[in-house]
């Protein structure tokens, strides 16, 4: 897999026009992430789009990061991941303090809805912390008292745990979980900004570059590139400060 295939890119956007508008700007991007704003509004015809090709531009069958961070009791999460999994997409996102129970449920529901349409299941990847959050935040906010590099661990650790194929972390978690549960767990990193770039409400950021040295499997990178004046250019000058 090369460099450019581990670079997901939001389609962060309110519109199915507006989300087709920039993937035609965007040709060479083979993994999208489609989040809440999008899917809320749109449901699940976007994702369907995106597995066919949504233009003679595209390059279609694209990979799809279906990002909607179920959070509910075990019984709902499980039915939410079930219908999820039947979608085709390669990666679905649940909260790792949904717990324990509710983490099982959605790794076992996965299957279940992935073999009633024959498609393959989806990757299921637990929330550590949001990358909006910092030290500050998990202490005085959350009032969790653990320093936040142990608190990641533990929720990925307790993600690995209950069988689900990885985590979204922080790429400045990156190292650590890489180190502990070993390269087989996936790890993909949001909060990932070129050096040229603002952080935005980012508040534990790395470089690309920084964020693929530490084992991020997967980048996420959005505002970057959507929301540059010309899409296109940024994701070149992306690709050159990898050197792709």
């Amino acid at each position: 897999m090369s460099i450019a295939d581990r670079i997901i890119v939001p389609l962060d956007v309110p519109t199915q026009a507006a989300a087709i508008a920039l993937i035609e700007q965007l040709p060479q991007v083979t993994f999208w992430k489609v989040g809440l704003e999008l899917f809320v509004s749109n449901g699940a015809e976007i994702l369907s789009k995106l597995k066919e090709g949504v233009s003679p531009h595209s390059q279609g069958k694209m990979r799809i990061f279906l990002d909607l961070k179920f959070h509910d009791i075990p019984n709902t999460v499980a039915g939410a991941c079930r219908s999820a999994a039947s979608y085709g997409v390669d990666l679905l996102t649940i909260h790792a303090t949904a717990g324990r129970s509710a983490l099982k449920a959605a790794q076992e529901a996965v299957g279940e809805g992935a073999s009633r349409q024959g498609v393959p299941p989806p990757k299921l990847i637990a929330i550590t912390l949001l990358t909006s959050l910092n030290s500050r935040d998990l202490a005085f906010d959350l009032k969790i008292p653990l320093e936040l590099p142990e608190y990641t661990l533990q929720m990925a650790l307790l993600a690995k745990d209950c069988g689900l194929d990885g985590v979204v972390c922080s790429p400045q978690e990156v190292a650590q979980l890489r180190q502990i549960c070993g390269d087989e767990f996936l790890l993909v990193c949001p909060g990932v900004r070129p050096s040229w770039a603002k952080t935005q409400d980012q508040k534990r950021s790395l470089t690309p570059a920084a964020a693929l040295k530490a084992g991020a499997d997967y980048l996420v990178i959005g505002r970057p590139i959507t929301a540059a004046a010309d899409p296109a250019n940024a994701w070149a000058r992306l690709c050159d400060e990898l050197e792709l």
